[in-house]
């Protein structure tokens, strides 16, 4: 069922005290001065927690055991702790990035470092284009471009002028996704052919392009930009989708179809982003790889600790992979496993924080960006050290 959830740039507002404390800070890490994250349930820490407040609407993110690991209690954060953005800004000597839903609360000095627009739920097509599709999004009307309103709206709060506006921006590290999963996942988990769904990537990735060149056109010096994550893996996925009548990578168990779907989002996604370096040479587009970082894992799990393998959720309403339409994680009669760490999969469509470390080791201090991160800002010793901390 459609959500009935208004999101508006108009609604939102930010008290003018942020002003001083955003344009007061320094960089930290030598390398940004904040964080500002656009995207959905991957990078949401917080967003869908103070819209249900609103809205009266209970997400499963909402209610333990989700955030057990990390936090000892839900912050709306779709796994049980800490995710990809969190070990980023640890590791950039930032505090965590608080949601944009946030401000005006007690902690509002960490705005300074940043604001996370990301919402769980979110789609980079708008509610309306995607209503016409005969989509409909059961979590929030949250798209990209709506999230990039409210950056727009709320800069006005950070900065006095368009020229330290432009200068804000550029000092940021900018976080544009993941985002685009959701245009796919709600029709293909709602039994929509896979060939029907696939003439909506190249509408994705022009919109994902659209807020990008917007965003550099504000001042962005320095974008990551994530691709999809292996559905084929996923274990909402192996439980809807799979079938005897399927084809299944022997080495990992996933559903080759699903995982040859996000490579062609990817593959298209990675040529537009080299259009965008063509036309703007000094800004650094950082591709991240979020299918090859996480196909580490389902490639061998054991090699990272999960013992208990990859493609089992580890919070869920049983089945071959712990995942079950009528009864998820959340819910009164899910189960939980009792090690987190040991289980990549936390909930059926999202990870577990163990998993999103690993992830964020493989993009951040490996291999899996283009160019490579750690060329940009430089890996230090010591966190809140210059550059980027290993731990």
């Amino acid at each position: 069922m459609a959500s009935s959830l208004s999101l508006s740039t108009s609604s939102w507002c930010f008290v003018g005290f942020l002003v001083v404390v955003w344009n007061g800070s320094l960089y930290a890490n030598g390398c940004y001065t904040s964080i500002i994250s656009f995207g959905d349930s991957i990078a949401d820490t917080g967003n869908i927690k103070h819209l249900s407040a609103i809205t009266n609407q209970a997400f499963p993110s909402l209610f333990p055991p989700y955030g057990q690991t990390f936090f000892n209690k839900p912050t709306g954060r779709c796994s049980d702790g800490r995710l990809i953005i969190d070990f980023l800004a640890e590791s950039l000597g930032l505090p965590l990035i608080p949601p944009y839903m946030q401000a005006g609360s007690d902690n509002a000095l960490e705005l300074g470092h940043g604001v996370n627009y990301a919402v769980a739920g979110a789609t980079a097509l708008g509610s309306l284009f995607l209503g016409k599709e005969g989509i409909q999004n059961p979590v929030s009307n949250a798209s990209l471009g709506i999230e990039l309103g409210w950056f727009k709206h709320s800069l006005h709060s950070f900065c006095d002028n368009a020229s330290d506006c432009k200068n804000l921006i550029g000092r940021s590290l900018i976080l544009v996704g993941e985002v685009g999963g959701n245009d796919y996942n709600f029709p293909i988990l709602d039994g929509n052919p896979i060939d029907d769904v696939k003439s909506l990537v190249p509408i994705v990735i022009n919109t994902i392009v659209s807020i990008i060149n917007e965003l550099i056109e504000m001042g962005a010096q320095t974008l990551v930009v994530p691709g999809n994550f292996p559905i084929g893996c996923s274990s909402a996925y192996l439980t809807v989708c799979g079938s005897e009548n399927e084809e299944y990578d022997p080495t990992t168990g996933c559903l080759v179809r699903l995982n040859q779907f996000v490579e062609y989002h990817n593959e298209f996604l990675q040529t537009k982003l080299n259009q965008i370096r063509e036309l703007h040479p000094n800004v650094n587009i950082i591709y991240a790889d979020y299918y090859n970082a996480a196909m580490q894992i389902y490639r061998s799990p054991y090699k990272f600790g999960f013992t208990n393998g990859a493609l089992k959720a580890c919070c869920g309403g049983g089945g071959q992979f712990n995942y079950n339409l009528t009864t998820k994680c959340g819910d009164e009669f899910a189960t939980v496993c009792a090690e987190p760490s040991t289980y990549a999969n936390w909930d059926g469509i999202h990870l577990t924080e163990a998993a999103y470390k690993v992830i964020f080791k493989g993009l951040f201090q490996g291999p899996y960006t283009t160019p490579a991160f750690s060329s940009l800002c430089p890996t230090s010793p010591q966190r809140g050290a210059i550059g980027l901390s290993s731990f």
